[in-house]
């Protein structure tokens, strides 16, 4: 076959094929057509792994029939359930050779500027690269067949693939043994219509769309006199020298005047994870490469993370956000997608983000707290994740509190001398470098990070919903601070779980004139510090709500 035109139509998604083996000759020119292939600033990411073992076909089948019976099982109509069982949907152990195409996620942490510019790009790559194949294949007279009814984390398990390395699915490779009456397979089966012509429409009109504002409405707390002094009779009235309880005193006044009643309860605590990229990281401010990111946030969805065991621990809802990670999770893991991008722009030389990513981010903020509050929840813990967001708030800091630099950054992931120097020279030069307005929202547009922003907006919404919430660590806090620059009087609901080994956490939190009640070195981040406090909050109201006063205990007061 030699014209093109007929080795386009005649590509097909096979799953019939002969026993003819395939010679190496075949493949070897294909998988050159697919190096060929166009690959976005030369990253040369795309991998190509060959199966001829019957003991790994027979596996990868396992696990396409343990994935297709849910398939079936997701609709309540049989005669489509039926019709879809009927399908032959791959030859697995039938195609004699196996093909496994994949892209080289690892080459993120290698920044060219001009080359890679997000996971997408290389996803891409590979799938020129698949096509490309496809079309050598069929020019020799063989085919392809493209298994994607996988479960993706078993597949790399099974293969032994390294946690960088991707698939873009299996393919089965031989001689088709039909030409499907020169038409798909599914179309053959009438299972569904493939349009004659491609859909095409031109776009005249430039759409200009506009964010939706956070509207925070004032909440007055109950604090009239009479309320205060009966709360702090209460409080006095336990059976225990007055104020003996200290910190916990203090916390049960906050929660008790914020809930507007004597008796408080806390229902269903729930710490939200917000995770971004960071397009600082590219300047070596970090001790990781931004890939661990989505490692982690893939982590914390198998429950193998710090917050995750903290969480279990302590009976606390946990959800996580993708607030704008370099990466595009599979659609049916319980991460919420809240992604405004694949991370920010560096702010070294230019702005992180938009006006309308910046207002964008306060908005999916607001909505997922929205969300947990309506589900019963009164009391929420922030957490975050991202290679680079110390720099960020760092820069944040500064720039809000009008603070040097230097006062404002600290080691982060666990940075040497060398690179705190870094750090601190990457982040001075970002700051002498802007040219903008001097006000909040200029800053957090120039500056910001979308975990970080989006953190704030959920802030000011727990605020709006007359919420408790616990601010984490140094970043958590730095988002605060932003919420606190657009609404003071949040302060009345924020309980400030840990001061963090990051230097600059302390001289954050005596600005905002407040304390934190743990002490314990963390730097960790994730939202853990909300989760260890949580049992002293808790104990807060037991005391409030369920230690015996002088009275009905019989105990005589001093």
């Amino acid at each position: 076959m030699s014209n093109l035109d007929d080795i386009l139509k005649s590509r097909r998604d096979t799953r019939h094929f002969t026993n003819d083996s395939v010679p190496d000759a075949v493949i070897e020119k294909a998988l050159q057509a697919g190096h060929w292939a166009p690959s976005v600033g030369l990253t040369d990411a795309t991998q190509y792994y060959l199966i001829k073992s019957v003991e790994i076909k027979k596996a990868i089948k396992e696990l396409f029939l343990e994935y297709d019976k849910k398939a079936a099982g997701s609709t309540d109509n049989e005669s489509q359930k039926e019709q879809y069982q009927n399908l032959k949907l791959e030859a697995i152990e039938e195609a004699p050779l196996g093909l496994v195409i994949c892209y080289d996620r690892s080459v993120l942490n290698n920044f060219t500027i001009g080359t890679v510019g997000s996971n997408e790009a290389i996803k891409f790559s590979a799938v020129c690269a698949a096509q490309n194949i496809w079309l050598s294949l069929t020019e020799q007279g063989y085919s392809m067949g493209w298994v994607s009814i996988l479960n993706y984390y078993q597949f790399k398990e099974i293969l032994g693939l390294p946690e960088h390395i991707e698939p873009l699915g299996y393919f089965c490779v031989g001689k088709p043994a039909t030409n499907y009456d020169n038409q798909p397979m599914l179309q053959q089966l009438h299972w569904k219509q493939k349009s004659e012509t491609p859909f095409v429409s031109e776009i005249t009109e430039l759409h200009l769309a506009t964010a939706k504002q956070v509207e925070v409405k004032t909440i007055h707390p109950l604090t009239t006199d009479f309320f205060l002094k009966s709360l702090q009779q209460k409080i006095d009235q336990k059976t225990k020298p007055i104020g003996s309880l200290g910190v916990l005193e203090k916390i049960a006044i906050q929660i008790a005047t914020v809930f507007k009643t004597l008796e408080p309860k806390i229902n269903q605590p729930h710490i939200v994870v917000f995770a971004a990229d960071h397009g600082i990281a590219q300047h070596g401010v970090s001790a990781y490469p931004q890939d661990v990111t989505r490692q982690m946030l893939t982590n914390f969805l198998e429950g193998g993370a710090a917050i995750n065991v903290f969480c279990k621990q302590n009976k606390i809802e946990l959800s996580v956000v993708d607030s704008g990670v370099n990466y595009d999770f599979p659609s049916n893991t319980s991460l919420i997608s809240a992604k405004i991008d694949k991370g920010t722009h560096s702010f070294l030389n230019g702005s992180a983000m938009t006006e309308l990513q910046m207002n964008l981010c306060f908005t999916k903020g607001s909505e997922i707290v929205t969300t947990i509050a309506k589900q019963g929840s009164n009391c929420i813990g922030f957490g975050e994740m991202g290679i680079g967001n110390t720099a960020t708030a760092s820069v944040l800091m500064s720039v809000l509190c009008d603070f040097p630099i230097e006062d404002c950054v600290g080691r982060g992931t666990g940075v040497s001398d060398e690179k705190l120097q870094l750090k601190i020279d990457v982040l001075r030069k970002a700051i002498e470098n802007y040219q903008g307005d001097k006000n909040l929202e200029s800053y957090l547009a120039y500056f910001g990070g979308f975990e970080i922003l989006q953190m704030a907006g959920g802030m000011l919404e727990a605020y709006k919903q007359n919420m408790i919430f616990l601010v984490d660590g140094f970043i958590c806090s730095v988002a605060f601070l932003i919420a606190f620059k657009k609404k003071p009087s949040i302060m009345n609901n924020a309980i400030f779980s840990h001061q963090s080994a990051e230097k600059a956490h302390k001289k954050l939190l005596d600005y905002l004139g407040v304390s934190a009640v743990l002490q314990l070195d963390l730097r960790l981040g994730e939202g853990t510090g909300c989760a260890l406090v949580f049992p002293i909050i808790k104990s807060a109201v037991a005391f409030l709500n369920e230690m015996a006063s002088f009275e009905s205990s019989g105990v005589s007061e001093k």
